[in-house]
């Protein structure tokens, strides 16, 4: 008999959702998600797929850019800086999967090319579990 498919979870709603919670739990509430927010704010966080193997049948490992605009350089930094922690430390389950390892790179200053607007990105590479169909 051959294994049941495995759906792998939404990499990007899954990791924006747990990092809009762990923002809140501190008392901040920029907008965190996968597109530039209308209006643009002066302060928020952007997450895009940017590629990531398959480990196995049943895990995934992708990874993120994950992109902090602030109102100045301090503030796109401390804002980039307060995510890449809380997104390292994100583990154990969260939805419908479950999350390991997480290892971030960066951050490194690009400020917006359009906007002018001060922005620090790094990268999120993040294990994630797929549930059978």
């Amino acid at each position: 008999m051959s294994a049941p498919p495995v759906l792998m979870p939404d990499a990007v709603a899954v990791m924006a959702d747990y990092l809009r919670a762990a923002l809140a739990a501190r008392g901040v509430s920029d907008p965190v998600g996968s597109s530039v927010p209308s209006p643009r704010p002066a302060r928020f966080v952007r997450m895009e797929r940017i590629g990531g193997p398959a480990n196995s049948p049943v895990t995934d490992r992708p990874r993120l850019d994950v992109e902090c605009w602030g109102a100045d350089e301090a503030d796109a930094h401390d804002l980039a800086q307060l995510c890449r922690a809380l997104l390292g430390a994100a583990r154990g389950r969260h939805g419908t999967t479950t999350l390991a390892r997480p290892a971030t790179g960066g951050p490194q200053w690009l400020p917006d090319k359009e906007s002018g607007q001060p922005r620090f990105v790094f990268t999120l590479d993040v294990t994630m579990r797929g549930e059978a169909l």
